[in-house]
């Protein structure tokens, strides 16, 4: 159901095997990024875990929770090599459509005022502000608040 796997390019379920190569990306890619450990957790209690391969290796990720009727998309993110090419668009589509066919009829993520690119990629996809989190993520000096946006569910 999720493969899309032609060759060696496509989004597939996240793997262990995959982990190794996304925290090299994570910890290329954000300053205060998530840990080996958090990746293991999340495929261990069954959140949705997406790769997005490129000649056989991956060039992003996204992790979401779904449940009671709700996805929290976590964390979304591809390599600044494959950066401009769609995949964080298809990613987060194939992520809110697994949530969609687990029941889910609203999607939530944070994201950090500063990241204009992903606020953008958001927009887009048609989530919209509701709030903020005061003191959200960890920054070089102090926190740096969260967004929080929502989008509604299609189960067409």
């Amino acid at each position: 159901m999720v493969a899309v796997v032609q060759g060696r390019s496509g989004i597939r379920l996240m793997r262990e095997e995959d982990i190794a190569e996304i925290v090299a990306i994570e910890q290329t890619e954000y300053e205060f990024g998530w840990t080996e450990g958090i990746f293991r957790d999340c495929i261990r209690v069954g959140y949705v875990g997406l790769v997005y391969l490129v000649d056989s290796a991956v060039a992003g990720y996204g992790v979401a929770a779904v449940r009671a009727g709700e996805c929290h998309v976590l964390n979304l993110c591809i390599s600044r090599n494959h950066a401009g090419q769609g995949y964080a668009k298809a990613l987060l589509q194939r992520l809110l459509r697994l949530a969609v066919n687990l029941r889910a009829r609203t999607a939530y993520l944070e994201v950090r005022p500063s990241n204009h690119i992903a606020i953008n990629l958001y927009q887009r996809a048609g989530f919209r502000q509701i709030g903020i989190r005061s003191g959200y993520y960890p920054a070089r000096v102090g926190r740096e608040d969260a967004l929080v946006l929502s989008k509604a569910l299609d189960a067409r």
